[in-house]
């Protein structure tokens, strides 16, 4: 398998997810009310925000070049139908996560089975797209190619970066960190170390009323 792509990006975002999701297991097992914290806690606000950002990003400028690669390639097409189904899946998920808070009938097990559903199939996709999709971009996706799609992504996340690049980055390596902070600008870079990532530091993020 060729390496011409750096998929540090693509790691360290799947790492953060991953993080997350160890966070809502622990909120959604609370014997009080977790439905109140995920109703404005700023952590499920953050973890919604980046996922779809990447989702969609995948969805719109990395998957359909890739189909013109791979036209006949039908066992190929068919691993990405399966990463958009599989995105599909993981947002209706989270829509009837959200769905329940404003149910005030809606029961606490109803809530532990979702986000159950949520941790189990993010948790496989994430795995199946890094065993089988990854190598697949590594192999058919070309340079520019990639950087368009890193080029979307960064455009998606715009103005909530001071947010979401230290939500991305928290518990990152310092090589990790270096790589994603090397493209921005240094006035942004700066701002990063002096503002956006104390300013995130001091998040309790998955504590009620968190929100912003």
């Amino acid at each position: 398998m060729s390496d011409k792509l750096d998929m540090t990006a693509m790691y360290a975002m799947h790492d953060a997810l991953r993080r997350e999701l160890e966070h809502l297991a622990r909120v959604t097992a609370r014997l009080d009310d977790p439905r109140n914290v995920l109703r404005t806690a700023v952590g499920w606000e953050l973890f919604k925000k980046s996922l779809h950002v990447h989702h969609t990003a995948e969805d719109d400028a990395l998957w359909p070049p890739l189909r013109q690669s791979l036209a006949k390639r039908p066992d190929e097409l068919a691993l990405l139908e399966a990463m958009e189904a599989e995105h599909a899946a993981v947002d209706q998920v989270i829509e009837a996560i959200d769905a329940l808070p404003a149910d005030p009938g809606s029961e606490f097990d109803r809530l532990g089975d979702l986000a159950d559903s949520l941790v189990t199939g993010l948790t496989g996709h994430l795995k199946h797209e890094e065993d089988q999709a990854l190598p697949l971009i590594q192999a058919f996706a070309t340079p520019q190619q990639w950087a368009h799609f890193g080029q979307i992504h960064g455009q998606r996340i715009g103005p909530d970066a001071p947010r979401l690049l230290p939500w991305l980055l928290e518990g990152a390596t310092e090589q990790t960190t270096a790589v994603m902070l090397a493209p921005l600008p240094e006035p942004a870079r700066d701002a990063y170390t002096t503002k956006w990532q104390p300013a995130y530091a001091a998040l309790d993020r998955w504590s009620p009323g968190t929100a912003a």
